[in-house]
């Protein structure tokens, strides 16, 4: 779902896309405008739709002090909005249509049984210095992330290759252990960018020497990135402002106030709870879209008391999703079920029952834990989702009922990510979610996958989940990706309420194509390649 205000309208948005010259016309007159202004109005407007080249796009987002131009530790937005969104190019991309479209590689085959697939680069393509790139690149920039000793967040995504090539200069052929359909799909993870190779298994990064539609000019980190337009960038049709700059912004208020006075033009991340302020403001578009981001409670199921599944599901049921889907997220989005497979997502299982906030369900975990009550302390701050503080005091409303008590510790923004995420025991994460079940599954769930958040480890779901990779039966791949979201949601070390709507919060002199992203925010991290100057 896309939703855009309907005051829009009077703001020369692009209103014509996919609604004709006549039914614009009636609309507008209906509003009260004479047929003269209405015709002015969809002219203009109509101009506006139409991609421009010029101006500045000013973006404001969370920052963090340790980012590094390396793509293997991209986590905060001025890596993921400023350097994959921008900077860099992957092999492919999911596009707004949640298609696959070829960045670097212009054709991709798989072998029969999905084992060996061959990628087909597209010539011409040019790092920012000048040099070529070739098929030695991209072999080097995927075995940066491979091997015993590194420390890529997309390990677990390429664990499976185990021989990559360069057939001549244009071509690579990956090898897998087994048959995996989607890796087309993994390999636009956002780790994945292609840089020039330093070696065969290393790249060159430490100056962002990408291929995308913007080089990296300057960069204070934490407070600001500022970004150029690439005159020589392989795709025609994108890279449309002259310059982009990123902002580090993270209390609600300053974001606000910086995007209605003009300071930023484009709100990664808009606030829920003021959304409806900015949605009253003249010149401000909302884009909402519906996808699978989720906010997530990982417990470290590795350490006590959360390694006694029991005392999972007390906690799982001591949390009352509709009231944080409604006081945290003002109802844009939905209840989820400790999975994060979505109802956009292919394999998503609507049987399985929704579990409830129920205090006496959440007693008997707790008795066959061994345990009358429970104190735990909870991790949580602004930086992990918009709302995360207010959802952790509510949440130790609900669990004080069941007997639990929950101690609400509020960590700093900054560092955040790394030294409390994945590092305390029981903390507040969000996730954008992946376009395939065996992406997120494989990153974030699988024994030993790189970005476990909750340290579980489930024999059948790792069974199922290399099942699942290589099966080419529909119904049975299904079968398999229904019984991993049971296995998640029912022993899986992660409490997940909720799926969000990914908003963002923009001028109206800013522009996009119709259809945005459901990725992540910002047209899937990538408004400043995309969108537009009106």
């Amino acid at each position: 779902m896309n939703r855009i205000k309907d005051t829009e309208l009077k703001q020369l948005t692009p209103a014509p896309r996919g609604i004709s010259r006549r039914e614009f016309i009636q609309r507008s007159i209906a509003a009260g405008m004479t047929v003269a202004a209405a015709e002015s109005l969809f002219m203009k407007s109509a101009a506006a739709a139409t991609p421009k080249r010029g101006g500045k796009a000013i973006v404001g987002c969370p920052f963090s002090t340790t980012s590094t131009y390396d793509p293997a530790t991209f986590l905060s937005s001025e890596q993921t909005v400023g350097l994959y969104g921008a900077v860099y190019n992957c092999l492919l991309e999911v596009g707004p249509d949640r298609k696959l479209h070829g960045e670097i590689a212009e054709r991709w085959e798989p072998s029969p049984d999905a084992r060996t697939w061959t990628f087909k680069l597209r010539k011409g393509v040019e790092f920012h210095d000048g040099r070529s790139v070739e098929a030695s690149d991209v072999v080097a920039s995927l075995n940066h992330h491979r091997g015993p000793d590194t420390k890529s967040a997309a390990k677990s995504i390429v664990e499976s290759i185990v021989d990559v090539r360069a057939d001549g200069k244009h071509a690579v052929v990956v090898e897998l252990r087994e048959g995996n359909a989607d890796l087309p799909y993994l390999l636009t993870d956002y780790h994945l960018g292609i840089l020039p190779a330093k070696g065969e298994n290393t790249i060159e990064w430490e100056n962002a020497n990408g291929t995308g539609a913007y080089t990296l000019e300057g960069h204070v980190p934490g407070v600001s990135m500022d970004l150029k337009r690439n005159p020589n960038y392989f795709k025609p049709d994108r890279g449309w402002f002259d310059e982009a700059q990123l902002l580090g912004i993270t209390d609600p208020v300053a974001k606000n106030t910086a995007l209605v006075t003009g300071k930023i033009n484009i709100l990664h991340k808009a606030e829920v709870k003021t959304l409806k302020l900015l949605e009253q403001t003249e010149g401000i578009a909302i884009d909402e879209v519906t996808g699978t981001q989720h906010y997530t409670i990982p417990m470290h199921a590795n350490k006590a008391p959360f390694d006694d599944n029991h005392v999972r599901l007390a906690l799982k049921h001591a949390v009352d999703r509709e009231a944080l889907l409604k006081r945290i997220l003002d109802g844009r989005g939905a209840v989820a079920n400790d999975s994060p497979i979505s109802p956009a997502n292919r394999y998503f299982n609507h049987e399985m029952p929704q579990r409830e906030y129920d205090i006496d369900k959440a007693k008997y975990h707790l008795k066959q834990a061994g345990l009358s009550s429970l104190e735990v302390d909870l991790s949580t701050a602004d930086t992990a989702f918009p709302g995360a503080v207010d959802a952790a005091v509510l949440y130790k409303e609900h669990a004080a009922k069941a007997g639990i008590t929950i101690n609400v510790v509020r960590e700093p923004n900054d560092g955040y990510w790394s030294n409390v995420w994945a590092v305390k025991p029981f903390s507040f994460s969000y996730w954008a979610g992946r376009p395939t079940e065996d992406w997120i599954f494989t990153l974030a769930y699988q024994t030993g996958a790189s970005w476990s958040e909750s340290f579980w480890s489930n024999a059948r779901f790792d069974e199922l989940l290399l099942l699942a990779r290589s099966e080419l039966d529909e119904d049975k791949r299904r079968e398999m990706y229904w019984e991993m979201q049971e296995l998640v949601s029912n022993d899986g070390g992660g409490i997940i309420p909720l799926f969000a709507n990914l908003l963002t919060a923009r001028s109206t002199s800013i522009q996009h194509a119709e259809q945005v992203s459901a990725s992540f925010e910002a047209d899937g991290w990538k408004c400043i390649e995309r969108w537009w100057m009106a």
